[in-house]
């Protein structure tokens, strides 16, 4: 079985997930370099799940490029030209992150139903609605994108198996433990912001 997998297993996943592993250990570190090892395992992830038909994975991944940069740029710089702090979400960005929730579920659903053969819609589309919010709340450094994070990941560990995508359910397993660990080194970092 084991060996199975590994016969399975390009070359380009094993390189994406190494970037992938190096960018969480980094974002749960609280470190801006998180980001550059993001980008890099992002493409590489795009073109895998393109190739498995995970269509909603794949245009979350374009999201995650698009928001990485822009995190990137947001955590280095923010509005006031230094280092942004963490913080919590606000009331309105509550409402946001909700709004990006169903918005996103709801777009990739009638996308997915309507112009792919994806055989997995709902499953593909509910894990993307709740990655794009988390992925907005990382990119403004709020604590919670931690939660819609690993909400995201709960879910797409049984959808990347039922596609024989091991290497990627295995990361995103492992992804899910990180981010139980990065909520909590965010959370000592928010409470020394607090009292410093």
């Amino acid at each position: 079985m084991m060996q199975e997998i590994l016969s399975k297993t390009t070359w380009i996943e094993w390189l994406g997930v190494a970037f992938a592993v190096v960018q969480v250990l980094l974002a749960q570190k609280n470190n801006i370099h998180n980001y550059l090892f993001g980008i890099a395992g992002i493409l590489l992830a795009m073109y895998v799940k393109f190739h498995a038909k995970l269509y909603a994975e794949f245009s979350l991944d374009f999201y995650y490029l698009i928001m990485s940069i822009y995190g990137w740029v947001f955590w280095k710089f923010g509005k006031q030209q230094t280092e942004t702090p963490i913080t919590f979400t606000t009331k309105t960005e509550k409402y946001k992150a909700t709004g990006i929730i169903v918005a996103a579920f709801l777009i990739f659903y009638t996308f997915l139903t309507h112009f792919t053969d994806s055989d997995v819609p709902v499953w593909d589309s509910l894990v993307t609605a709740f990655a794009w919010a988390g992925m907005w709340l990382m990119a403004k450094r709020k604590i919670e994108n931690w939660i819609l994070l690993n909400i995201s990941n709960f879910m797409a560990v049984p959808l990347l198996i039922h596609k024989e995508l091991y290497l990627y359910a295995a990361l995103t397993a492992f992804l899910f433990v990180v981010a139980i660990f990065g909520y909590v080194n965010w959370y000592k970092i928010l409470k020394q912001q607090k009292n410093g």
